[in-house]
């Protein structure tokens, strides 16, 4: 861990502007300083102790980065923005505590007592279809249409061609790896459904999936706000529970993957972080096996986490091949953000929704049936904008589109 705390990775920044285009809260709003290149440079300012912690200019644009860090794969110069704005956000939260509103959510959904029961109210809810009734615009109707976005699909959009139930085949894996599965806490608490399909699906890969106990919250929404200790507190306790072996760690969520790769940074721990894969790495690896055909058409939306922090582009494609007859369409935008970004849909809800306006713009044109994403956040806000849209379609992880074409071709019950 740096002196400097995370500041170091923004020198590389030589104002090329090769950035701006990227940023979607700069093509929201087209001032410089909610632009990667304008932050940064407030970044710097606020380092050097020119500006600080308590200025209002300063705390407004920073507040308004998504930390999407699509600005990271086109920079020629290999500023590590994200690092760089997670320090400066826990500079300024040594002046002032996050908002309110951010302190109840992370104690609603990352703390193990009061998580428990909010995710019990919220599931509860969710099976009345309440939610799904309410969904549309509006700060209370959008939560209202995420957490009917969180619902399990009972496969009623797709179909397969000829209806007809395949066998599984012969030659199924016999040595199994064994991989360690990270629930991690709005995954567990609203999305079981894609751990179990993760589960299935790794399984009839060659892999052997393991629960680990005592593992907790990844920590990323705490280090977004600036909470730092209160993240490395929970990064210790992860590395503590997954133990320092070299079994892989499977993520199915993009943001807690980003996380746990740079533990390294957080709390000096490479070596775990080499283990992370997002379960379509796993998958991709192994294939993966095909399955039944499934008469759908799909938009793949990459999670800003999983493209741009993580790098990884094709292996939700090969993924989504490995489905017999399934469509998938490219958007021209499919690589900015769609505004969900942790807390920030709660927090900046005007620019959350000006950021997802035109990727809904764009899956009005395509009409799709499934809209695909690989983050708990993004199937959210994706779903919730769907649905206030008036686009009639549902926002899936791809591991339960191959579920259910694993289904259909018989791999199990």
């Amino acid at each position: 861990m740096s002196e400097r705390g995370g500041f170091e990775a923004l020198d590389a920044c030589v104002h090329c502007g090769f950035c701006l285009q990227a940023c979607p809260t700069f093509l929201a709003t087209g001032d410089e300083a909610d632009s990667p290149r304008g932050r940064i440079e407030l970044m710097r300012a606020l380092e050097a102790g020119e500006l600080t912690p308590d200025d209002a200019a300063v705390v407004v644009h920073l507040d308004r980065c998504l930390g999407c860090r699509g600005c990271e794969p086109v920079c020629p110069s290999g500023v590590g923005y994200g690092r760089g704005i997670e320090a400066a956000r826990a500079l300024l939260a040594t002046k002032r505590r996050p908002a309110p509103l951010a302190r109840a959510a992370l104690w609603a959904l990352t703390t193990p007592g009061p998580s428990r029961i909010a995710y019990t109210l919220a599931r509860a809810l969710r099976a009345t279809g309440i939610p799904s009734r309410l969904a549309g615009w509006g700060r209370f109707r959008f939560a209202m249409g995420m957490l009917a976005a969180t619902k399990p699909s009972d496969g009623r959009t797709l179909g397969r061609p000829d209806g007809k139930r395949r066998q599984p085949p012969s030659d199924s894996p016999t040595v199994r790896q064994s991989v360690a599965l990270f629930r991690g806490c709005v995954m567990d608490g609203l999305f079981s459904h894609v751990h179990d399909a993760t589960v299935r699906t790794l399984e009839v890969n060659g892999y052997a999936v393991r629960e680990v106990p005592g593992q907790v919250c990844c920590g990323a929404l705490h280090a977004h706000a600036g909470l730092r200790e209160e993240a490395r507190r929970l990064a210790r306790a992860n590395v503590a529970a997954f133990g320092d072996g070299d079994e892989p760690i499977v993520v199915n969520s993009a943001g807690c993957g980003a996380m746990l790769k740079e533990y390294g940074h957080l709390v000096a721990e490479a070596r775990f972080a080499t283990r992370v894969r997002d379960v379509t790495e796993l998958l991709a690896a192994r294939g993966p096996r095909p399955g039944a055909p499934v008469d759908a058409q799909v938009a793949y939306d990459p999670p800003c986490h999983l493209l741009h922090a993580q790098r990884i582009a094709d292996e939700p494609y090969r993924v989504l091949a490995a489905i017999p007859v399934l469509r998938v369409v490219s958007l021209p935008d499919a690589a900015q953000c769609c505004g969900s970004a942790g807390l920030f849909t709660l927090l900046e809800p005007a620019m959350s929704r000006a950021v997802l306006a035109p990727k809904l713009a764009s899956l009005r044109t395509a009409s799709p049936q499934v809209v695909a994403t690989g983050n708990p956040g993004c199937l959210m806000q994706l779903g919730a904008g769907l649905a206030a849209g008036g686009l009639r379609a549902t926002a899936r992880h791809p591991v339960e589109l191959l579920d259910e074409s694993y289904r259909a071709a018989g791999y199990y019950a």
